[in-house]
């Protein structure tokens, strides 16, 4: 079951989504969004708790940190670290995109475990805000048919959080991200 946040958060996406006939009994649930204009990625939605909205100014930058941690921010009281996803990943970090509007869209992740969890005790864990260019929406996806790229294709940056790439029915490309291998890069 997925957090009431997130579920609460997801309503405007597109929360009649069903599997098509390629992912119907082997679909997996994705939530779609967009790192650049043109790179597409998708995390995999038990490993989400929420969709935010933050302005720019309630980013608390923190000096002397990796260039891709972007600050802090007071998430329901409790100190959320922000991560420009793309930069971290090896893309143009948002600062150098040209973005329009005084906000930022996040997506906070939590590693997934095997075991079911209380939203209380999936937020006593280690929380991530991931800072994006765009949500887009949710996708059903078939776990058998995601990819692996070329070792040459990928770049040394994007290799440790990459599950693989995927093509959805209207031939779109977009990057399967391990929401657990980018929270564990942070824990250490």
């Amino acid at each position: 079951m997925l957090p009431e946040s997130l579920l609460e958060t997801t309503r405007f996406l597109d929360p009649l989504n069903q599997p098509d006939e390629t992912t119907k009994g082997v679909g997996q649930q994705f939530l779609r969004f967009h790192l650049e204009p043109a790179t597409t990625a998708l995390l995999p939605v038990n490993q989400l708790t929420e969709v935010l909205t933050i302005a720019i100014g309630q980013i608390i930058p923190i000096p002397h940190l990796s260039a891709c941690v972007m600050g802090v921010h007071n998430w329901r009281g409790e100190i959320l670290w922000m991560v420009d996803l793309g930069h971290l990943i090896g893309l143009t970090p948002l600062h150098q995109q040209a973005l329009s509007g005084s906000t930022y869209t996040a997506v906070v992740i939590h590693p997934s475990t095997t075991t079911r969890q209380t939203s209380s005790q999936i937020q006593a864990g280690k929380m991530l805000g991931l800072v994006v260019h765009r949500v887009e929406d949710m996708e059903w996806c078939n776990p058998d048919l995601i990819q692996s790229p070329p070792a040459s294709a990928i770049s040394p940056a994007l290799a440790p959080f990459l599950r693989g790439h995927w093509l959805n029915a209207q031939a779109e490309l977009a990057l399967v991200l391990e929401g657990n291998a980018i929270v564990q890069s942070f824990s250490n």
